[in-house]
């Protein structure tokens, strides 16, 4: 027996985009919300990765002070049960369908099969971490291979130390923060291997987490090799050339007894690729306009699973975007079909969200870079937009503000983003 329930709205992903978008519905007068979640590791706790993040630097802009993730999480919780959206934990979402602007969420749980119908719907399913599969590494599969997710969930919510001797592939942020993590309870980071140039992570952690406890980080070298059958022994490295090939001659041994992932993060997006959503390949997940609509008709999608974000705080900021989009819709508000301008990426960068403008409303672009520079200009042609840069770097998002009017005034269907030097 399959259970139906009707709502105006319905949110996957309880994370901290999906827990702002719940708030900020319900404070724009949305009446039946519904937030489906399913933790990965701990039960019925709301909150996506935040309850395992327990460092801080999480709500400077969103709430304005400090906080670690569970502090930040816990504030949003606290908004979401005081304002009666109805939870549903544990619940994996099996399928999601969407037509004529109606959508379709059929769900299991312990509480057996529903399906879930929703004038609007907000996708925040977050994303997931790159395997060691995903980056040719070769050699046999010991235990004592993690991704940063694992290892900081088994010490931050376990209290289970991983391993003693530790190598990190990658430099993403979730990685260096486990470096420090790991140098804190006592363990040894051999070393941060980063296949690039530069580093992946935000200068304030390669700082914090690299150089204040003299960890080494390789550049462009590769890990090509675990070593090791029953339990990892040790990683073979070698140095890397401008095309990021192998260079014969520079491999070399570190023994180790745990290799941690960090290879970055993907959109949690096969559901909504499975529906029909167009995906951006730069982004790797769903193009949107500057109201987050995907290309399924009101379908908002927003966090981790919309562009990787730096921070937690532009995350929870697209939640509410999202659900700002989602009233407008519920309410009988038409989002333009037409006359909408595309985004264009120009030099130097490698995406940009909303990759699609319909001048109808302010809006904010999320921008990379593809190479790190100093001294540039973000330019924007059409609109005689500019904003000086000391620097940009790969690993930093660029938020840009715009105003509808000067969006609306673009002469042609797109406009063109481009970092260029001073």
């Amino acid at each position: 027996m399959v259970r139906e329930e009707q709502y105006d709205l319905v949110i996957i992903g309880g994370g901290a985009a999906g827990l702002a978008a719940a708030v900020k519905a319900k404070t724009l007068g949305i009446e039946r919300v519904a937030l489906i979640d399913n933790p990965p590791y701990v039960g019925k706790l709301l909150g996506g990765i935040l309850p395992q993040c327990i460092h801080p630097g999480f709500g400077i802009h969103y709430f304005k002070e400090e906080l670690t993730g569970p502090e930040f999480a816990a504030r949003l919780i606290d908004q979401v049960l005081d304002l009666d959206v109805e939870v549903l934990p544990e619940t994996f979402v099996a399928e999601l369908k969407c037509s004529n602007g109606v959508c379709e969420v059929m769900t299991i749980s312990p509480r057996g099969i529903a399906k879930f119908t929703g004038k609007a719907l907000i996708y925040a399913a977050g994303a997931r971490e790159r395997s060691i599969f995903e980056i040719n590494v070769t050699g046999y599969r010991p235990a004592g291979v993690f991704t940063a997710g694992e290892t900081q969930a088994l010490m931050d919510l376990f209290g289970v130390m991983p391993g003693r001797e530790i190598v990190i592939i990658g430099s993403g942020d979730v990685g260096l923060i486990m470096a420090r993590r790991f140098a804190l309870e006592g363990a040894k980071v051999k070393a941060v291997v980063e296949l690039m140039p530069w580093p992946g992570g935000l200068t304030r952690n390669i700082v914090q987490c690299l150089e204040d406890f003299n960890i080494p980080l390789l550049l462009s070298h590769m890990v090509t090799k675990i070593l090791g059958t029953a339990r990892v022994e040790g990683v073979e490295v070698v140095k890397v050339d401008e095309n990021l090939r192998p260079i014969p001659g520079t491999e070399k041994v570190i023994e180790c007894d745990t290799v941690v992932v960090a290879a970055g993060i993907i959109p949690r997006i096969e559901l909504l690729e499975d529906a029909g959503a167009l995906i951006d390949p730069a982004t790797r997940g769903p193009i949107v306009n500057d109201y987050l609509e995907t290309t399924l008709p009101n379908v908002f999608a927003a966090g981790n699973a919309l562009v990787i974000n730096d921070l937690v705080d532009y995350a929870a900021e697209q939640g509410e975007w999202a659900a700002e989009s989602a009233s407008f819709v519920i309410n009988g508000g038409v989002i333009p079909r037409e006359g909408i301008k595309r985004v264009e990426l120009g030099r130097n960068v490698r995406l940009a969200v909303p990759q699609f403008l319909t001048g109808q409303r302010d809006t904010y672009l999320y921008i990379r870079v593809r190479r790190p520079e100093e001294d540039v200009r973000l330019v924007i042609p059409e609109i005689d937009k500019e904003m000086k840069l000391r620097k940009v770097r790969p690993a930093e998002m660029i938020r840009l503000h715009l105003k509808k009017d000067e969006v609306s005034r673009a002469e042609g269907d797109k406009i063109t983003v481009s970092v260029e030097v001073s």
